[in-house]
């Protein structure tokens, strides 16, 4: 399954997804996962998530971060939750199709490895195409 928290800038996203992560690790059975961009997360999220900066690895491309989530899965079966935050600041421009293609990826890949995956997102609701907002949760 995959969520998108969208709104545009100061909006709450990232409180709602730290708060999301606190849930997930009290109510889930396996291990959470937190993929930002910087380190601004750090004293946010609690130590039982596994917090990685994306800034060490250098994600700039859908098809490197496609990678990294597989490279995570394929090295941990207990990973049962994958948030990302601030999605945008993480990818060189994209288009809206190549987000549409990433989470049409992503929605197969939950369902295939059963992970839940919960992402925020920079933008107007108002004005994502429909393949988008069929991710959206409010």
């Amino acid at each position: 399954m995959v969520k998108v928290i969208m709104g545009l800038k100061g909006s709450g996203k990232t409180k709602r997804l730290v708060e999301l992560i606190r849930v997930a690790i009290s109510e889930e059975h396996g291990d959470v996962v937190c993929i930002e961009k910087d380190k601004n997360l750090t004293y946010d999220i609690p130590y039982q998530a596994r917090l990685i900066h994306a800034s060490d690895y250098e994600i700039g491309t859908f098809e490197f971060m496609k990678g990294f989530i597989s490279g995570l899965c394929a090295g941990n079966y207990d990973i049962c939750h994958i948030f990302i935050d601030n999605f945008h600041k993480m990818f060189n421009a994209g288009t809206e199709n190549q987000v549409v293609e990433f989470l049409g990826w992503l929605s197969a890949f939950a369902k295939k490895e059963s992970i839940r995956f919960t992402i925020t997102m920079t933008a107007d609701p108002q004005s994502a195409g429909e393949e988008i907002r069929k991710y959206i949760i409010q």
